[in-house]
C-alpha cells in the first residue's frame, strides 16, 4: 500500500553520521523542522548503491538550500555503514558522505515503508522461512514537515534512481504550497503551472 498522504513511520536506529560517528538517530527529531527525503538502498559495498550514494552527497547543498534533510538507510549494520564510509571512492567506498546512514538492522524501517524485498513466512514444515531477499529496494520518499508522505517511488535492484527527479519534487511541492497552483507533465523550476481551475488548465492548454 502507498504511503502517499499518511504519516510516515518514523523510527530510531543506530546511523553514521557526518562520515564517521556511530549514534542513535531518532528520525522524529526532524519532523516539524526540516522536510526529509528518504532513501533505501540494496546493500553497502555494491555497484550501483554507491554512485546513487555519491549523487546525493553531490547535490546535498541543493537539498540543503531548501530545507530538505536527505537521510539513507539499508539493512546493513552500522559497522559495516561505517567501514564503508572509510573506505575512499576510488576503492569502491563512499568516503566523504555527510548526511545520515541509517542501519536497519531488524528491517523493520525497510517493512514499515514497504520496501524489503521479500517477507517472512512458514514453510510446509512449519519452519521461519524468507521469501524473497532480506533487503531493501531502492525506495525513495519525500516527506514534508508535519511527516507526511508527499512522493514515493520504488525501483527494483539494478535501476538506479534519478537524484535530478527528486529535487525537481522538491521544487513542485515548494511551488505549490508558495503558488497554489499544480504542476503539469514534465514542470521544472522556472517554468510554467496551472490554476487548479478548469479555467487554469485551459488557459494553460492553450498557451502551450
Amino acid at each position: 500500500m502507498s504511503l502517499v498522504g499518511r504519516k510516515a513511520p518514523s523510527f530510531k536506529a543506530k546511523a553514521v553520521v557526518n562520515g564517521t560517528e556511530i549514534t542513535d538517530f531518532n528520525m522524529g527529531d526532524y519532523l516539524g523542522k526540516k522536510e526529509i527525503v528518504l532513501f533505501f538502498y540494496p546493500k553497502d559495498f555494491t555497484f550501483v548503491c554507491p554512485t546513487e550514494i555519491h549523487a546525493f552527497q553531490e547535490n546535498l547543498e541543493e537539498f540543503e538550500k531548501r530545507g530538505v534533510q536527505v537521510i539513507g538507510c539499508s539493512t546493513d549494520h552500522e559497522d559495516a555503514h561505517l567501514a564503508w564510509l572509510m573506505t575512499p571512492k576510488n576503492q569502491g567506498g563512499i568516503q566523504g558522505v555527510k548526511y545520515p546512514i541509517v542501519a536497519d538492522t531488524a528491517k523493520t524501517i525497510s517493512t514499515n515503508y514497504g520496501v524489503l524485498g521479500g517477507d517472512y513466512d512458514y514453510n510446509e514444515d512449519g519452519e521461519l522461512i524468507f521469501d524473497g531477499a532480506p533487503i531493501a529496494f531502492r525506495g525513495t520518499f519525500f516527506i514534508d514537515k508535519e511527516g507526511i508522505v508527499r512522493h514515493e517511488y520504488v525501483n527494483f535492484f539494478p535501476l538506479g534512481r534519478n537524484i535530478d527527479e527528486t529535487i525537481r519534487i522538491v521544487d513542485a511541492w515548494h511551488h505549490n504550497l508558495e503558488h497554489g497552483e499544480v504542476c503539469p507533465a514534465n514542470w521544472s523550476a522556472g517554468k510554467d503551472a496551472m490554476a487548479a481551475t478548469r479555467d487554469g488548465v485551459a488557459e494553460y492548454l492553450s498557451s502551450h
